[in-house]
Order: C-alpha cells, then sequence, then structure tokens
C-alpha cells in the first residue's frame, strides 16, 4: 500500500523528564538523531537547530505535562506544532520498536496516519486552565468532607442522618461550634435552620458522642483545609470570570449576588459566555453553565 508523503518536512520529537530525542525531516543535511536538555535554552536551541534544517512541522506526543514548555518554545520561534494522542500511534500497525520513538512519530504525522489534537489558544488555554485548576480543588474539598464525616463517626456523632448536607448552612455552624468547643446538644441543636424536617428531639440525640480530643482535632483540621480550598475556589472563580471577559474583549462580570450553592460559580459567567460564542448555550437543555464552561475551556469559541 503507498502512503502519500504530506508533510515532507516534517520532524519528530520523543519526549522526556529530562531530555528530548529529536529526528529532523529525514531529507534534511543532517538527518541524524540529535538529544536536547529539557531548560529553556536547550528548547530555544532545538528550535533554532530545526528552523536551520529548513523544518517546517514538528510532531510529539501528548506526555504528561512534558509537551507544554516543549509545545510554547517551538511555537513562538513560528514551528507549526502538531500535538499525537500517544494511543493512536500505538493502534497503529508496524514495529515501533525497530525505530526510535522520535523517528516513528515524525514518520507517522509526515504520512498523516494520525490526527493532531486540539490544542486552543492562548486566550482559550489560560481559561482551560483555570477551569482545570478549579475542577482539582472542587475534588480536594471533597476529600475534606469525606473526613469531617470520617471525625464525626469516630465521635458516634450521626450528624448526617438528621441533615442532608453536613456542609450546608446548618451543618457548618454546628461544626464550627464544636470546633470551637461546644458539647451540649441542645446548644448544637439550637444552630439547625428551621427549614430543616428532622426533629429537634432526634437532632439531640444525633449530637450525643464521646468527644474524644484527638476526633476533634482532626475535625478541626479537615474543616479549616475545608475552608482553605473554599477560598482558593473564590480566587479560581474571579480568575475564570476575567478569562471569560478577555475573550469578548469585554469586562469581569463580577460575582453572584448571595451564597453559591455547593459547588456552583461564585461570578455571572453566563453573560460572558453569551457574547464569547455568540450564543446562549445554557438554552439547550443538559447544558449548565458549567457545562458550557467546559466546552468554551476545551474546544474554544468556534463550537
Amino acid at each position: 500500500m503507498y502512503f502519500e508523503l504530506v508533510r515532507p518536512n516534517c520532524a519528530g520529537i520523543d519526549l522526556g523528564s529530562r531530555n528530548h530525542y529529536v529526528a529532523p525531516p529525514s531529507n534534511s543535511a543532517d538527518p541524524s538523531v540529535r538529544m536536547f536538555g529539557c531548560f529553556t535554552r536547550d528548547l530555544i536551541e532545538m528550535g533554532v537547530w530545526l528552523l536551520s534544517l529548513g523544518t517546517e512541522d514538528v510532531a510529539m506526543e501528548a506526555t504528561g505535562v512534558y509537551w507544554i514548555p516543549v509545545y510554547e518554545a517551538l511555537s513562538s520561534l513560528g514551528l507549526k506544532v502538531a500535538l499525537i494522542d500517544g494511543r493512536a500511534a500505538k493502534a497503529l500497525p508496524g514495529r515501533k520498536t525497530d525505530v526510535q520513538d522520535c523517528q516513528w512519530i515524525r514518520e507517522l504525522h509526515a504520512y498523516g496516519l494520525v490526527k493532531p489534537c486540539m490544542v486552543p489558544e492562548g486566550k482559550v488555554l489560560a481559561l482551560r486552565s483555570y477551569w482545570r485548576q478549579r475542577q482539582r480543588l472542587v475534588a480536594q474539598r471533597a476529600e475534606q468532607i469525606q473526613l469531617m464525616q470520617k471525625a464525626l463517626e469516630q465521635m458516634n456523632i450521626q450528624l448526617h442522618k438528621v441533615l442532608t448536607d453536613i456542609c450546608g448552612v446548618s451543618g457548618q455552624a454546628i461544626l464550627r461550634a464544636i470546633v470551637a468547643g461546644e458539647r451540649d446538644p441542645k446548644v448544637l441543636a439550637e444552630l439547625v435552620q428551621k427549614s430543616v424536617k428532622a426533629k429537634r428531639s432526634e437532632i439531640c440525640k444525633a449530637l450525643e458522642g464521646s468527644w474524644a480530643e484527638h476526633h476533634v482535632f482532626a475535625l478541626s483540621q479537615a474543616l479549616a483545609t475545608f475552608d482553605f480550598y473554599g477560598q482558593s475556589i473564590l480566587e479560581c472563580d474571579a480568575r475564570i470570570d476575567a478569562a471569560i471577559a478577555a475573550l469578548s474583549g469585554g469586562e469581569p462580570a463580577g460575582p453572584k449576588p448571595g451564597t453559591p450553592r455547593k459547588n456552583q460559580l461564585s461570578v455571572k459567567a453566563t453573560d460572558g459566555l453569551i457574547a464569547s460564542l455568540g450564543v446562549d448555550p445554557t438554552q439547550i437543555d443538559g447544558i449548565q453553565e458549567s457545562t458550557a464552561i467546559t466546552l468554551l475551556s476545551e474546544f474554544g469559541t468556534d463550537l
């Protein structure tokens, strides 16, 4: 079977944590594989060398986060860089071990056998970074809720059986009172909002426990960490608001009135989404504000 050579001036890079192996275009004056370090000056030297050999396209696998500095350095020098999914390369027939990885990547891209991954432009890439960071923070905060629940269980405080959410308004008030030193179940039960359906007598029974000091300490540590992640999420929200505004050339919308529920955004992002995309994606059934931001951050403004 004959494959057409679609990128004759293509190079391939095998990324590593310490060194990068580069295969220049096979028709270049210096076709031998070279190794470069991972420092910034090494990446610039790599790009200058490839340009001197007439390289136009560069392909590399999306390996962890190692590709990001290389991608940015080579792109800044004017090279067209393609990011390849390693799973797609492995799925192709052929014995990869017969050649060095960088040469294999070069050949695959030169003959158009793999489709490059989408890497959004700078402003969208910034939004993606903030949004993914927020998602990590939300997951890490959820771990602290589990640790608080564990500490309560060890003290036989059955708060979760009378409150649907121990981190809601009532739950937070009780947890903070416990950490502050309150132990009287009746006093703690008075902190519960009137809208809670559970009877006060049931709540008092749920708040009778052993109050072991080491378990209270674990609870206080988890609560403090929960608060830290909550503040970090608010800071992320402000950055996300500014990043969405930058896509449309507008101004940040600012915070929403009131306290956001659970993991909801604390900023008014919908107007910025509409301005960036030209449509309101939240009008589609099943597409909420957070889903729309995910789409924007992963695919850019041209959906």
